[in-house]
């Protein structure tokens, strides 16, 4: 309840934004991230479907999200998120996502034999073939941004964890706190070093 206020008021700040806040921006991105965990660990433990059945779930909310989006708008591309309206689906399918690739990555490290470092290769060979696929052929941007949107989650969790847990269960050992200090540093640096802008909306409906 307490990261989902805070992502509400974060999300609240960003729709009546009315400009590109980089900060703003990425303190809801770090909202969805913290909701979206508690969030999983919400489907996959206390519901008691597991972690399987909860990727399976928030994989279905993440497709329900989407096409709710499309119904009402015609397109899902990020290109068109220029209204409170498409503001809220954009945000939304976010949170679902942010859940989604935490109950994945949980799902692939806990329960397959890949563990936390294999778990975090195989996410982070598929955020590289998503990649090439944007670089190189003509697949779809829309599909590939929320693909590697979705890949990002898995992939950080499994890092953070082969950071984190005890050695004899694969990981380094190192405290969460220190972690948690280390990554909030380098966003908050890497925020406010490289260049961000507003994108560009082919058809303006902000108003």
């Amino acid at each position: 309840m307490i990261f989902a206020a805070f992502l509400v008021a974060a999300v609240a700040a960003q729709i009546r934004a009315k400009r590109f806040h980089p900060s703003l921006y990425w303190a809801v991105i770090t909202a969805t991230t913290l909701a979206g965990t508690t969030m999983a660990d919400l489907f996959d433990r206390s519901l008691g479907i597991g972690y399987l059945g909860g990727s399976l779930t928030l994989f279905a909310l993440v497709l329900a999200s989407l096409g709710l989006w499309y119904r009402s708008e015609g397109t899902v591309a990020i290109e068109n998120v220029t209204t409170p309206r498409v503001d809220g689906f954009y945000w939304l399918t976010i949170m679902f996502s942010q859940t989604l690739g935490t109950a994945l990555g949980d799902w692939m490290a806990d329960d397959t034999p890949l563990g936390y470092n294999g778990s975090a290769l195989l996410f982070g060979t598929a955020l590289a073939v998503t990649a090439g696929l944007y670089f190189f052929t003509k697949v779809s941007r829309t599909a590939l941004f929320w693909a590697a949107f979705i890949l990002t989650r898995p992939l950080g969790a499994t890092i953070a964890n082969s950071l984190d847990k005890p050695a004899a269960q694969g990981g380094l050992g190192i405290n969460d706190i220190t972690i948690s200090a280390v990554l909030a540093a380098l966003m908050v640096v890497s925020v406010l070093l490289l260049p961000q802008r507003a994108g560009h909306h082919p058809v303006s409906r902000a108003g």
